[in-house]
């Protein structure tokens, strides 16, 4: 079974091969109305926190230490992503963020931890 776990900032157009698409922001993206982009849900509660947030605040250096603080909160609450391990199993996934930086923005380290949680869940089979 292959796994696709996405990862699009919300500003771009939908793509038929995004599957489902997540919004996994804390906070709503600025400049974006609710009625203007396609969403099947948005997951704050898998954004960081918001001190983590401003404690990264974008800085390139810390992103491996923001990915470690990251993972550790997600750990805390499977109740959050357990679903989306479930559902990526199935159907592609599409996680949405608004960050500049493309390659360093908590949807990435997400779709990373998710993809680690899918694959761990396929050893059992």
């Amino acid at each position: 079974m292959t796994t696709q776990i996405n990862v699009k900032r919300v500003y771009e157009l939908p793509d038929a091969a995004d599957g489902r698409r997540i919004l996994v922001e804390r906070l709503w993206p600025r400049g974006v109305r609710r009625d203007s982009i396609d969403l099947d849900r948005w997951a704050k509660e898998l954004g960081a926190s918001d001190a983590l947030r401003r404690w990264y605040d974008h800085v390139p250096d810390r992103w491996p230490e923001f990915k470690r603080r990251y993972r550790a909160e997600l750990r805390q609450h499977p109740e959050n992503w357990e679903s989306l391990v479930e559902l990526a199993r199935s159907e592609p996934v599409t996680l949405l963020f608004s960050a500049r930086d493309e390659k360093r923005n908590n949807a990435v380290a997400l779709a990373t931890f998710l993809a680690e949680r899918v694959l761990e869940s396929h050893k059992g089979e």
